[in-house]
């Protein structure tokens, strides 16, 4: 009698035990920022499970999550540029997933790791042939928001039919063959040198433009210097004159001054007595 008591009790607690397993199996919760797919025997349902709590066939259904916030994630690139030279970049991908697709995504791709090796990896690839193909290497270098501009268009347009949405993206960095490398440091060297050689022409033009003013300046006094002479009084500039180059040669000034008549117009005639003694 005993044991018999003893063996409904166990099989009411196993019941008990099993119902409370099928009741908290048959709900589940998705959290905010995510997405669930609920698989009835391995056949996705064709709707998406957003936040909140849900109820599911217990025991034979299985539920896939997926973070719809914003993901984040670096993609490696590599190129030929318009004439044909190597260019390695490194992209920073900001998306999310499309909620209204999740199922789709669940369908065709699995998990968030599939999704970014088998889908982001080789269509970021594919955006950056496409986009680096239209310009040259130095074009790609200095017209950098251009690039990435275009890369940002058709990125998009490429994973907004897998339910990908593409929110920003970012340049990382950009490398270029050590040819190019090279031959950017000797153009500009090449270019130094060109400046410092108008640099120089110019300096030369402006020295020789200097010395035509000189000329013409010169030229000038001296026609000035004539016509005084002409006019009356010239004899004393002549005079005046034969003084100035006297005491500028750095000789001693003689001690007698000979100078014609007031009617000639002559230089004074110079003579030191001390120099006719020795």
């Amino acid at each position: 009698m005993q044991d018999s008591r003893n063996n409904n009790l166990i099989t009411f607690a196993s019941v008990a035990l099993i119902l409370v397993v099928v009741v908290f199996s048959s709900f589940f919760v998705i959290n905010p920022g995510q997405a669930g797919v609920v698989s009835i025997l391995g056949k996705a349902r064709d709707t998406a499970f957003l936040e909140g709590i849900h109820l599911k066939p217990p025991v034979i259904s299985a539920v896939d999550v997926y973070d719809l916030t914003v993901q984040k994630f670096e993609v490696p690139a590599q190129s030929s540029t318009k004439d044909l030279q190597d260019l390695n970049a490194r992209f920073a991908i900001n998306f999310r997933l499309d909620p209204m697709q999740v199922v789709e995504i669940r369908r065709t791709q699995g998990t968030l790791a599939n999704i970014v090796s088998k889908i982001i990896a080789p269509q970021t690839q594919e955006s950056f042939k496409i986009t680096a193909a239209r310009r040259t290497v130095e074009e790609s270098i200095t017209q950098r928001a251009e690039l990435k501009r275009d890369f940002d268009d058709v990125l998009e347009k490429r994973l907004e039919k897998y339910g990908i949405m593409v929110l920003d993206t970012s340049v990382i960095d950009l490398e270029f063959s050590p040819e190019f490398a090279k031959s950017v440091e000797d153009k500009q060297v090449a270019e130094q040198r060109s400046k410092r050689a108008v640099f120089v022409a110019q300096e030369a033009e402006q020295q020789a433009q200097a010395d035509i003013n000189r000329a013409k300046g010169k030229a000038e006094a001296q026609r000035l210097l004539a016509e005084t002479l002409k006019a009356q009084g010239g004899n004393l500039v002549l005079q005046k004159e034969a003084i100035s180059a006297w005491q500028e040669g750095g000789s001693q000034m003689p001690e007698v001054l000979v100078t014609g008549s007031s009617e000639q117009a002559n230089a004074p005639f110079l003579f030191n007595f001390n120099d006719s003694s020795k």
